[in-house]
């Protein structure tokens, strides 16, 4: 949350990048990083701005009627309330007129998670007489990074999530052996009950893709459509899950039920020596002077998945960041493929290592895990992630 503590590092920021000021933009949640950065809590339901100068106190615009989310605000700072548009254009163009300020603005939507203030307000800010320039880095440093305590509940959640995974392929594998029935639903509900009884939160329930189900990235079990685990299968789970107002690990696994076939470890193999090249990078040059971007640790993985000649069958990024509030979060993504993700990967951030290979009717593997850069190292969760496939 902004405050009087944290506005000399913004403001330093906006002066090494020649900024006149960080103007925020909201609009019913259409904008999370603004609400996130300001600390915003309750209702909000009309438009708002905050004027955050290089020099000088921060202004937010905010509706009359709704100053209850703004309790928290220090009290020294102004703000500038309205009730009519024209007022709301005569403050916005006030405060804006001959600045070079930055907003959540990605040219030509090359980064669509640090794109989110709508055309119109552009045109607004642009027509007051203001230069607009992404906020990007911004974000990055001032939205997506996680404090030690974040650190700490992930590394305790990503523990659970990987026991979790390995039980669930032992289990998928027990059941097959003994002729039980255990459909991919099933197994996805047994997940949801073990992350409730450990006091985990999630946005969504685990993908459990058997066969070629792993081949679509983004299969979703279903009950109306029961598929069995079957003996010979190869199993993917992909999982994640928090603690109450902690922050998300997010993981996936392979197994196999049965010894695989030869098909299948080459294709595993692929996988896991994609990631290992992705961690090595951030390894190697995360803490060094030479900044690196989440597009080179992209470029890496892809690179092994396409010396294997399987470049066609890896079809999405590389990772996603992992902010403090959302699983794909806005700071900087493991990306050269579906997004020109250029953000620097500072200390603080973290994010998914996670390619994959889908050939569609036969076969699909990802290998996932988690990356936080620190100040003195970088962390890769789990404590144990995956080497080999599972038999089970």
């Amino acid at each position: 949350m902004l405050s009087t503590e944290s506005l000399p590092a913004v403001q330093q920021a906006l002066a090494d990048a020649g900024l006149d000021a960080w103007l925020l933009f909201d609009f019913q949640g259409s904008n999370p990083i603004a609400g996130g950065v300001l600390g915003l809590k309750g209702m909000v339901t009309r438009r708002i701005f905050a004027f955050i100068p290089r020099t000088g106190i921060p202004v937010p615009i905010t509706h009359t009627i709704e100053q209850g989310p703004w309790r928290d605000w220090p009290k020294e700072w102004r703000r500038e309330r309205y009730s009519t548009w024209k007022v709301l254009e005569e403050i916005v163009a006030s405060l804006v007129r001959g600045k070079r300020v930055a907003m959540e603005y990605s040219p030509g939507d090359a980064v669509p998670y640090v794109d989110r203030v709508p055309a119109g307000v552009l045109d607004l800010v642009r027509g007051a007489g203001a230069e607009v320039v992404p906020s990007a880095e911004l974000v990055t440093r001032f939205y997506a990074l996680w404090t030690s305590g974040h650190l700490a509940s992930h590394l305790r959640a990503a523990e659970i999530v990987a026991k979790v995974a390995r039980d669930g392929l032992a289990l998928a594998g027990s059941k097959a052996a003994a002729g039980e029935p255990l459909t991919e639903h099933a197994l996805q509900h047994w997940i949801i009950e073990r992350f409730e009884r450990a006091s985990l939160e999630f946005d969504h329930p685990a993908i459990v893709a058997a066969g070629a189900n792993a081949a679509d990235p983004h299969y979703a079990p279903s009950s109306s459509r029961p598929h069995t685990i079957a003996p010979g299968e190869i199993l993917l789970i992909d999982l994640w899950a928090k603690e109450h107002g902690g922050v998300y690990a997010d993981q996936t696994w392979m197994g196999s039920l049965g010894a695989p076939g030869a098909r299948a470890i080459t294709v595993w193999e692929a996988v896991r020596d994609a990631r290992d090249a992705a961690i090595a990078v951030v390894r190697e040059r995360a803490l060094s002077p030479t900044p690196i971007r989440g597009a080179e640790v992209d470029d890496a993985a892809r690179a092994v998945i396409a010396e294997r000649s399987f470049g066609e069958y890896f079809t999405h990024r590389t990772g996603h960041s992992i902010d403090s509030i959302q699983l794909h979060g806005s700071g900087p993504h493991i990306d050269n493929f579906e997004t020109r993700e250029e953000r620097r990967l500072i200390p603080g951030v973290a994010f998914s290592i996670e390619p994959g290979i889908y050939v569609p009717g036969e076969i699909g593997m990802r290998s996932e895990v988690n990356a936080h850069i620190g100040q003195m190292q970088v962390t890769v969760t789990p404590r144990e992630y995956q080497r080999d496939l599972i038999v089970v």
